[in-house]
């Protein structure tokens, strides 16, 4: 019940009895493939995309198509046309503050998924973990195709990593097979993290903590538009990462190595590729560190990819 009313603020109503409760938003990932798919189900995905749901995926033996991205979102003319060539069983979508990209869907981009959706009987999985960072935005998938849409989302990135506690919000129809798989998986969340967990959504600081949040995180991201002012980089302005393409000619192992001799641990595009062209680029996490060390780490990335 807590967590339906939490939901709601994110403009996603639904009744208690839709809710699971799960040890973090990765095992509500693993519980919802688990029970609603299959060994050899297609699922479309974009063309860089979460890369714990890539390793799930593979765990499972589930087929990944990539849906190639453009600036502000999904490709969905193509999504529609693989649709049309492939079985694809579910489609796994980040709507709201994309990882790795940070895009925010638009509500005609997302009306647009939901009707391929419904064309396609495809099932909707909806990756709602940085969805606290972006405020304003369109009403979730799961809004718009309740009936179809397992909404994903947890307190770890809002509150603290260690804090797992996850929820898992579905149409009733799927509610007991998804309890099952909780059962089998870990039996349920401990009693104690629940109860820290409702606590904090019901005295309002849950809400604290994700304002302070998106508020460090544009603190953070100005700081990277700063330094990185001459380099191309691709960001939400509230989220705790971007995403720098690199030159033409330059190897992303072989920068991301020279920052590791530095000191700065980053990460390639290989991890959140579904696709078999991987381009040249880092996710940086910008996050975790005081700002000081954040500056001068900044400035090593800057010297170091605009050789």
């Amino acid at each position: 019940a807590a967590v339906a009313r939490h939901l709601l603020n994110r403009g996603l109503a639904v009744q208690a009895e839709q809710v699971l409760v799960v040890s973090g938003a990765q095992h509500g990932l693993a519980v919802s493939m688990m029970t609603l798919l299959k060994p050899g189900d297609v699922v479309a995905v974009d063309a860089l995309t979460y890369s714990g749901f890539k390793v799930l995926a593979e765990t499972l033996h589930l087929e990944l198509v990539a849906i190639p991205v453009t600036a502000s979102g999904p490709d969905l003319d193509h999504l529609h046309s693989l649709c049309r060539q492939r079985p694809v069983r579910a489609v796994y979508s980040m709507p709201t503050l994309h990882n790795p990209l940070g895009w925010v869907m638009s509500l005609a981009q997302r009306e647009r998924l939901v009707a391929i959706a419904r064309q396609h009987d495809l099932m909707i999985i909806e990756d709602g973990a940085y969805a606290f960072l972006a405020e304003e935005a369109p009403p979730p998938l799961a809004t718009l195709a309740p009936e179809r849409t397992v909404y994903i989302g947890g307190l770890s990135k809002s509150v603290a990593t260690g804090l797992r506690v996850g929820f898992i919000a579905a149409p009733m129809a799927w509610v007991s097979g998804l309890e099952r798989t909780i059962m089998a998986t870990t039996w349920n969340v401990p009693g104690v993290m629940s109860a820290i967990a409702v606590g904090w959504l019901e005295d309002g600081t849950v809400a604290q903590l994700e304002a302070q949040k998106r508020a460090d995180a544009q603190a953070r991201q100005a700081l990277a538009a700063q330094v990185l002012r001459d380099v191309k980089t691709i960001s939400h302005p509230s989220s705790y990462f971007l995403w720098l393409p690199l030159a033409q000619d330059a190897r992303a192992d072989q920068v991301a190595m020279t920052l590791q001799r530095a000191g700065i641990s980053v990460s390639t595009a290989e991890p959140f590729a579904v696709s078999a062209q991987v381009p040249h680029a880092l996710r940086l996490a910008l996050g975790s560190v005081p700002m000081a060390a954040l500056r001068e780490a900044l400035v090593k990335v800057r010297k170091v990819v605009a050789w």
